[in-house]
């Protein structure tokens, strides 16, 4: 590759970039994009001068993002040489000796995860950590890692007792649910609320019963514990499809308020139907999307010996926070948070603390309120966009949640057209493999999260046109 066509490699790589980012950031992004995919191992990159020039930047913002690079050992540099794309040195032999890794670990591996890439265009599952208050929230850290709050860097039994408070009072608000401040178990985050729950609620060899589709984190935390899975159909008319003689099932794990990866209103009625039939020993929900007004599509009763809620602030806030909530009956809040205890000790106190005055202070219910009314308004341009095109068949309901699913009509090759739209640095999940083998709907999951203003406005004409030449293709 000729040195002019890595500056125009370069710059058009920078210019997909979300602009709310920092400049530096773009850069980074960009070069990695670049090193990773585009430019040959041991090229020479272009004078920094003409990368800085071409994007419109200083050279010192160029060589901290370099610099960045050099650290990551995609670049190398030598003084007054210039700097190279990195030799990648070839992979290792495996050793006969070592072990390789546990059939539970494989059978998770196979499955599709969580992606090496976590950024980008409509990547699913991220919130806006752009415009989070991420003054305010430095504000509170540091009033609270004063001198006379040593017990902070303690361990916790069952989580910081004012951060219980708050999320009592946060549930009353938003979810109309009235629990005991004993009932919730502070987790780090969702997944390890549903693996709490898995090692204390189930065995090895136990069913649980997944919506089809399902959210894959949850279905590779219950494959890791040594659990079968019942995947039933689910759609937002006709509710869940039952097998002829269902298994007996130790628990249900169902979607809150919002089904999750299809971005549809859930049913309290459907969720009802399937617990009535399945007669599970335990119902698990994960209110992992929510809005203000719609709690009446929650099953959870605090008041019931079996039904139990997990819910997390990653997705309202930022997913670096890593801190969540586990509502249990009131005659396991004692052993589970004792297990927890054994399992994954406990910790987290200073996040506890300021999490809990963000709360208290009403900063959440702000933010929540605020980011909400943007998420309504960044879905409905997806939805106006994609809708009319050939070969879609239904674009879910704009919401003020971070999610949206685009569903194809029968036959179309959704995983093709996800890798397809990764080549264009437009990040999206295939629908199919997450959906039970009798299940064949097909589509993409996509997140809001990451654009706004006018870079969606452009990111989303980019993404209409990439996707009707690929669903023309036969």
């Amino acid at each position: 590759m000729s040195r002019e066509e890595m500056l125009e490699t370069f710059a058009a790589l920078y210019a997909r970039e979300p602009e709310r980012l920092s400049k530096q950031v773009r850069i980074e992004q960009a070069l990695r994009q670049a090193v990773t995919r585009h430019w040959a191992p041991g090229s020479r990159l272009p004078a920094h001068r003409a990368l800085a020039e071409r994007i419109g930047c200083a050279r010192q913002t160029l060589a901290l993002a370099i610099d960045t690079l050099l650290t990551e050992e995609l670049l190398r540099t030598s003084h007054g040489q210039g700097t190279w794309v990195r030799r990648r040195a070839p992979a290792p032999n495996p050793s006969p000796l070592s072990t390789p890794l546990s059939r539970r670990a494989r059978q998770v591996l196979r499955a599709p995860g969580s992606s090496a890439i976590q950024s980008g265009a409509f990547m699913p599952g991220i919130p806006d950590i752009a415009q989070f208050p991420m003054r305010r929230w430095r504000q509170l850290y540091t009033s609270v890692t004063v001198a006379q709050n040593a017990l902070l860097l303690s361990y916790s039994t069952g989580g910081y007792g004012p951060l219980k408070r708050a999320i009592r009072d946060f549930l009353a608000r938003w979810r109309h649910l009235d629990c005991d401040v004993d009932q919730i178990i502070i987790t780090d985050g969702t997944h390890n609320g549903i693996e709490l729950c898995a090692m204390a609620l189930t065995d090895t060899g136990d069913t649980v019963a997944m919506e089809s589709p399902c959210y894959w984190g949850a279905r590779n935390i219950f494959t890791a514990a040594g659990l079968e899975l019942a995947l039933l159909p689910w759609d937002p008319v006709r509710g869940h499809r039952l097998p002829a003689k269902p298994p007996p099932v130790a628990l249900a794990y169902l979607t809150g308020t919002h089904h999750y990866p299809l971005s549809e209103p859930a049913s309290a009625r459907h969720k009802g139907q399937l617990c009535e039939a399945l007669a599970p020993g335990y119902v698990l929900e994960d209110d992992y999307e929510f809005t203000e007004g719609d709690h009446e599509a929650l099953l959870f009763d605090p008041a019931s010996p079996r039904h139990l809620l997990v819910g997390s602030f990653s997705k309202m806030m930022f997913p670096g926070l890593r801190l969540g909530y586990l509502v249990v009956p009131r005659h396991l809040a004692e052993p589970m948070n004792r297990l927890r205890s054994e399992l994954f000790r406990e910790g987290r106190m200073l996040d506890q603390a300021v999490l809990a005055q963000f709360i208290f202070d009403g900063d959440l219910d702000h933010w929540c309120r605020r980011i909400q009314r943007d998420y309504l308004g960044r879905q409905q341009v997806l939805h106006d966009q994609l809708a009319s095109l050939p070969g879609v068949k239904r674009v879910s309901p704009p919401s003020s949640t971070i999610s949206l699913c685009v569903e194809f009509e029968p036959g179309i090759d959704d995983v093709a057209i996800a890798q397809a739209l990764l080549q264009e640095h437009l990040i999206v999940r295939a629908l199919s493999p997450v959906c039970a083998e009798h299940d064949h709907r097909t589509g993409l999951v996509m997140g809001v999260g990451m654009l706004s203003g006018e870079t969606l406005n452009r990111e989303v004409l980019r993404l209409r046109h990439c996707l009707a030449a690929l669903l023309r293709t036969p």
